[in-house]
C-alpha cells in the first residue's frame, strides 16, 4: 500500500457471512486482519462471532486489532 509499497496488499468485496467468506480465503491468505472492541469497564478485548471464529479455524496466521480509543 502507499505507506509500505513492498507489501502486496490485496482489496475484495464478496458477498455472504463474514466468517464464512473470510475462512474460505484463508487458505490463500498469508495473514486475515480481524477487529475487536474494547468495552469499558472490562479486561482485554472482546471478540465478536467473526473474530472468534478465524481465530479457531482459519489456515493462516490471524491478526486481531483492537479498535482506536
Amino acid at each position: 500500500m502507499r505507506d509500505n509499497p513492498r507489501v502486496d496488499a490485496r482489496r475484495q468485496v464478496t458477498e455472504g457471512p463474514a466468517h464464512k467468506v473470510l475462512l474460505e480465503a484463508s487458505p490463500q491468505a498469508d495473514l486475515l486482519v480481524v477487529g475487536a472492541l474494547r468495552r469499558h469497564g472490562r479486561f482485554g478485548l472482546q471478540l465478536g462471532r467473526v473474530s472468534h471464529a478465524v481465530l479457531h479455524h482459519a489456515s493462516c496466521p490471524v491478526a486481531v486489532v483492537p479498535q482506536r480509543a
